[in-house]
C-alpha cells in the first residue's frame, strides 16, 4: 500500500557531523543517529572515549569517522569538517553539540581562561563549523544544522557568566545563519537543554538533583542524554523543512514553572 504523506522521517545513509560525541549528549546523539541508519562523524578532544563511541556505533552497522580535535583551534575544525566532506562525499546534518563548564566569577583568577575557551568551544566553533560545511551541505538535498546551547541562553546561573554569554551567542548566530541560509533551504536550529544527567552534572549529589528538579521543572526531573538526542533528531529530519531559526528548550519545562 502506498503512503499518504510525502515527506520522509528517516535519515538512513545520511552523513551527519556530532562535535562533543564522546559522552553526555553527543554520545547520545551518535548512539541514536547510528540506530537510524547515518554515516557519521564524530569529533571530540578525548580520543580514547571518541574511539570508543565510534566503536560502539560500528557495532550496529554505521559507518563512522572519528577525528579526534581541539575545538579551540579554527584550523582544526576547519581542517576536520573538510576531511569528512572528501571522505564522504556529502555533509547532510552538522550537529554543533560540544559544550562544557568552567565555572567562575569575573574577579577570580580563572576568568580569563573560562571566557577564552568557552567562547572559542561553544560560538566561535560552531560558526567556524558551519563556515566549512557549507560547500558540502550545499550538495545534500536535505542540509540541515543544529546548534546545541542550553537553557543558559534564556537567563543566568550565578558565576557561570562565560557559560551563558556562550550560549546567548548560539542561539544568536542560529537565527543568524537561518536568516543568511534560509534561500539556500538549509534550515539552521537549537536545541536548548535544561538539566541533564551529563559528565557537567555529574558532581551534583543526587539529593541536590532532586531538590533543584522538584523546584524548578514541571517534569520535576532531570533528562537522560538521549531525550536531548531524540529532540535534535527530529530537527535534521528531512521532513522537518520548513522549521527553521527555531530555539527547541528540552528542559522539562523549566523555563515556564513559575511556582
Amino acid at each position: 500500500m502506498n503512503r499518504l504523506s510525502k515527506f520522509s522521517r528517516s535519515i538512513a545513509g545520511k552523513v551527519a557531523i556530532v562535535t562533543g560525541a564522546a559522552s553526555g549528549m553527543g554520545r547520545a546523539t551518535a548512539h541514536l543517529f547510528a540506530d537510524e541508519g547515518a554515516r557519521l562523524a564524530l569529533f571530540d578532544i578525548d580520543a580514547t572515549a571518541l574511539e570508543s563511541v565510534a566503536n560502539e556505533c560500528r557495532g550496529v552497522g554505521a559507518e563512522v569517522l572519528a577525528l579526534p580535535l581541539d575545538l579551540v583551534e579554527r584550523d582544526a575544525v576547519s581542517s576536520a569538517v573538510q576531511q569528512v566532506g572528501e571522505h564522504f562525499g556529502i555533509i547532510d546534518i552538522l550537529i554543533n553539540n560540544a559544550g562544557f563548564a568552567l565555572p567562575a566569577a569575573i574577579d577570580d583568577d580563572s576568568y580569563a581562561t573560562s571566557w577564552d575557551t568557552s567562547m572559542a568551544v561553544m560560538a566561535t566553533a560552531q560558526a567556524w563549523a558551519i563556515r566549512a560545511a557549507l560547500p558540502w551541505l550545499r550538495q545534500s538535498e536535505h542540509p540541515r544544522i543544529i546548534n546545541v546551547a542550553s537553557t543558559e541562553a534564556h537567563g543566568a546561573t550565578r558565576f557561570n557568566s562565560a557559560y551563558v554569554v556562550a550560549k546567548h551567542a548560539s542561539m544568536g548566530l542560529t537565527r543568524a545563519m537561518a536568516v543568511d541560509l534560509g534561500k539556500e533551504g538549509i534550515t539552521v536550529n537549537c536545541v536548548c537543554p535544561g538539566p541533564v544527567r551529563t559528565g557537567i552534572t555529574a558532581a551534583i549529589p543526587e539529593s541536590d538533583k532532586a531538590t533543584f528538579s522538584q523546584r524548578r521543572t514541571a517534569l520535576r526531573r532531570y533528562a537522560e542524554p538521549e531525550e536531548v538526542a531524540h529532540a535534535t533528531l527530529s530537527l535534521v529530519l528531512p521532513a522537518s523543512g520548513f522549521i527553521t531559526g527555531a530555539t527547541l528548550l528540552v528542559d522539562g519545562g523549566l523555563t515556564i514553572r513559575n511556582a
